[in-house]
């Protein structure tokens, strides 16, 4: 429950004052599902400094209906947009940015900046609030691709260029390619794995763990979709305040916790590579596997951080042998003809040589979005 509105506002004004005298910008992670309702699954406490509200507020509202901007009902078809009743089979890229005015507690729109993950069933959404610029009504919405095709285009103009067409002829059932419809660009060759998560925030301090693992306990996780059972073996219940630097593999920890540090540095999307373990050790009283056992699983992966956590999503790209030791004991790489034969995701290309797309991600479902 909010307080009385009086207190409500106060506590806003407020807030956005410390945030201005702490020279941060006010910054918030949240999660709507990915579907016309954009119902908000997960956000941060950095939403009452942002906007005023508070998380219990926001949570199970719909994301849309807080954009003060007349193009709110276009922002859902930023992530997938249905074409006579079936879903476009296009997805050219998993991150974008974009900009939008957003009511506040007090009714007052602010700018803010959008900067958005795309999994299956949901959205992340790392959004920085620009409360000192003066409010100008944005009318078209503007989207910046971060990968893909790294373009940008006007969903607003879009979707008026496609009515006037449909309204031209009825009778089409078809649409070719240059008909002002989007294109696709990559058909991945099956559904990729896509998994959304939350860490604590980035400020948490990394601990060194007892020597017998050799890994730090690093940020907790907080939220992550059920696709992650498709990734390694564990479910959301396992995950849940488990520290995220367990699931890495050893032989990576240090590069995972240089780009936990990048992030805290930056405010830009980052991108890193990594393995996970395919089997972690999350149940105590669970037979462990050993790391010279266990399979890698490869993932690219999106970060952005702001000052109450991190958002992070990972890519399957392949699973690869455990890495061998030399005779010092350290970690020696497999030969690339060593990789798994069976592995039919073994030819995706990273991140930083292009993303592929299918808009259909992990299967997850969908009872995976019901907050316990």
């Amino acid at each position: 429950m909010l307080e009385t509105d009086a207190e409500a506002v106060a506590a806003a004004a407020s807030a956005v004052a410390a945030a201005a005298e702490s020279g941060h910008r006010p910054t918030f992670i949240g999660i709507h599902a990915r579907d016309d309702d954009t119902q908000i699954l997960y956000i941060s406490s950095g939403c009452r400094q942002a906007m005023g509200y508070t998380p219990a507020y926001m949570i199970s509202r719909r994301a849309r209906d807080f954009i003060a901007d007349s193009f709110g009902s276009d922002y859902p078809q930023v992530f997938g947009s249905k074409y006579d009743g079936q879903e476009s089979e296009e997805d050219e890229a998993n991150a974008y940015v974009m900009y939008m005015n957003i009511k506040n507690l007090c009714g007052t729109p602010v700018l803010h900046r959008i900067t958005t993950f795309k999994c299956d069933n949901c959205v992340l959404v790392i959004g920085m609030a620009f409360p000192e610029v003066p409010f100008r009504g944005r009318h078209e919405l503007e989207v910046q691709m971060l990968d893909g095709a790294m373009k940008r285009f006007n969903i607003t103009k879009q979707n008026e260029q496609e009515n006037a067409m449909l309204q031209s002829d009825d009778d089409s059932a078809t649409v070719v390619e240059g008909s002002g419809r989007r294109v696709q660009l990559y058909y991945a060759p099956s559904r990729q794995i896509k998994v959304a998560l939350v860490l604590e925030s980035p400020a948490a301090v990394l601990e060194p763990a007892d020597e017998s693992d050799r890994r730090q306990n690093g940020p907790l996780i907080v939220f992550v979709t059920g696709s992650v059972s498709r990734l390694i073996d564990a479910d959301t219940s396992d995950l849940l305040r488990f520290p995220f630097l367990k699931l890495v593999a050893p032989e990576d920890v240090l590069r995972a916790t240089r780009f936990f540090e990048r992030l805290g540095e930056s405010q830009d999307v980052l991108f890193e590579t990594f393995s996970l373990v395919q089997r972690p050790h999350v149940i105590d009283g669970d037979v462990a596997v050993a790391d010279e056992a266990n399979t890698r699983v490869l993932v690219e992966c999106l970060g952005a951080s702001v000052q109450d956590g991190v958002a992070l999503l990972l890519r399957r790209l392949r699973t690869t042998p455990p890495p061998g030791r030399d005779a010092l004991g350290n970690y020696v790489l497999r030969r690339s003809r060593e990789i798994h034969d069976h592995d039919c995701d073994a030819g995706y290309l990273s991140l930083n040589e292009m993303i592929s797309s299918d808009p259909g991600t992990s299967d997850a479902p969908p009872g995976w979005s019901r907050l316990r």
